[in-house]
């Protein structure tokens, strides 16, 4: 063989090697290639479906609407059960009451319906309306620690009055925000800056005007009916537990000391006492809890008539309608928001938005149509309302009321107490599972206490509940 024949054939057989080795190679998937060894992959899964995709299944009611078949009271007959109720002693010299047919508005009997009279906290009826309508009910309250120059850090207030000294709950509408947690956020911005020693500013500006109003006695501020309004406070500013206990006379650098032994136990240290400061202008924010949302809280006071949270949740109808949010702004806030949303104020008059006050006037017809507006299907934002007031011989300030009564369970209302004043307002379900609206305003009542006057509506509004009255 020729040598050039030597060189064609050797590089021949170097190629035939090559493609072989790469062959083998590539059939070990050790490098790139067509061909494997390796099992057949299985095929893959279908392509999963979006959830959103999907078309829901028929949601299905848990009450049944009510029936507008069935028949509605005689009015001759309420009109005698309201007559022996404005005649009964018990009742005093000056009483409002009014009756309507829910589904209709018609009025099935009346006394002085439009004249105003002390509504005591039936009032927070219009708060809760004008904040519903105003505001959004997934709407929260923020509290936030703002870092400004040097060393010193800012407590914003939001208006939670209703604040954790802890951790926050988030299942719950007290406490869901916590200072716990506000503290862990504002500790670990500060520690990954290298600053363990702050000093402690507090702004509260919110809010404006008094803290405490004018109209209220000295002896309710003092038996902790209500606590000093303002942006921020831990558990609605009380020094205890307890339902009505003393309250701090300074809610917010109460709360910025909580804030302040919060930080301590996370290794921050405050020098000196919190003090009142300015929000800085460019400073970075560094933490931040937030309350629960806007129904909930109108939830809360309806059922509990927390006269505190209503003067914050009518201060907030007051910013968002561009006045101070003071006692004043908000009052006429409120009432504003109503007209607006429907309900007529002629006759009304509101020094403060939870009724505690000396001055206020109601007519018995604005509460009702307050409580059909938030039974109405084409307002689905303000149903919290209806939802909100206490269940009769069940839940809220109605728990202890109506417990021995067929009307228990079946009525929803807002009580009103004051001295020398009882009221309620809400829904009854009669016999005939027809729903009606009313309202009862007694500002004269005889001395011995709320048990007798009470006592009086409550056997009225048991009455219309137990009968058809056709």
């Amino acid at each position: 063989m020729t040598t050039a024949g030597r060189v064609v054939g050797t590089s021949l057989l170097v190629v035939v090697l090559t493609v072989g080795a790469y062959a083998t190679a590539d059939a070990y998937d050790v490098v790139p290639g067509l061909v494997t060894l390796a099992p057949e992959p299985a095929q893959p899964a279908p392509f999963p479906t979006a959830p959103g995709a999907v078309e829901p299944a028929a949601l299905t009611p848990a009450l049944a609407d009510l029936d507008p078949q069935v028949p509605v009271p005689g009015n001759a007959q309420v009109q005698a059960l309201v007559d022996k109720l404005v005649a009964d002693p018990r009742m005093g010299a000056s009483v409002g009451i009014l009756v309507q047919d829910q589904l209709t508005g018609d009025t099935l009997a009346s006394h002085l319906p439009d004249e105003g009279r002390t509504p005591a906290s039936t009032a927070k009826l219009v708060t809760a309306i004008a904040s519903l309508s105003t505001l959004s009910p997934d709407m929260t309250l923020p509290t936030t620690v703002v870092k400004g120059d040097g060393n010193r850090i800012v407590l914003v207030g939001g208006g939670d009055m209703m604040l954790a000294a802890g951790a926050g709950d988030p299942s719950a509408t007290e406490g869901h925000a916590g200072l716990a947690d506000l503290a862990a956020q504002v500790a670990k911005a500060l520690q990954l800056a290298g600053a363990t020693t702050v000093e402690l500013g507090v702004d509260d500006s919110l809010f404006t005007g008094p803290t405490l109003s004018p109209n209220w006695a000295t002896s309710d501020i003092a038996a902790g009916f209500v606590a000093p309004v303002t942006a921020l406070a831990v558990d609605t500013a009380k020094i205890k537990a307890g339902e009505y206990p003393p309250r701090y006379a300074d809610p917010s650098i109460a709360a910025a000391k909580t804030f302040a032994a919060r930080l301590a136990e996370h290794g921050i240290t405050v020098t000196g006492a919190p003090f009142r400061a300015d929000k800085p202008s460019n400073g970075r924010e560094i933490g931040k809890v937030e309350s629960a949302t806007l129904d909930k809280i109108v939830h809360h006071f309806l059922d509990t008539s927390d006269n505190t949270i209503t003067e914050v949740v009518s201060r907030l109808v007051a910013l968002k309608e561009g006045l101070p949010a003071s006692f004043d702004g908000a009052s006429a806030a409120v009432l504003h928001a109503v007209d607006v949303a429907g309900v007529p104020t002629t006759g009304a008059h509101l020094v403060d938005a939870s009724g505690l006050g000396a001055g206020s006037y109601l007519p018995p017809s604005l509460l009702t149509g307050l409580v059909r507006l938030s039974t109405d299907p084409a307002h689905p934002t303000l149903r919290d309302v209806a939802t909100g007031m206490p269940i009769a011989g069940l839940t809220g300030t109605l728990s202890d009321r109506f417990t021995q009564s067929d009307a228990r369970g079946m009525v929803r209302a807002k009580t009103g107490s004051l001295p020398h004043v009882t009221a309620l307002s809400g829904t009854v379900l009669d016999a005939e599972q027809r729903q009606l609206v009313f309202a009862v305003l007694a500002d004269a009542t005889p001395d011995g206490g709320q048990w007798n006057p009470r006592a009086a509506i409550d056997q009225f509004v048991s009455t219309l509940a137990a009968c058809g009255c056709r």
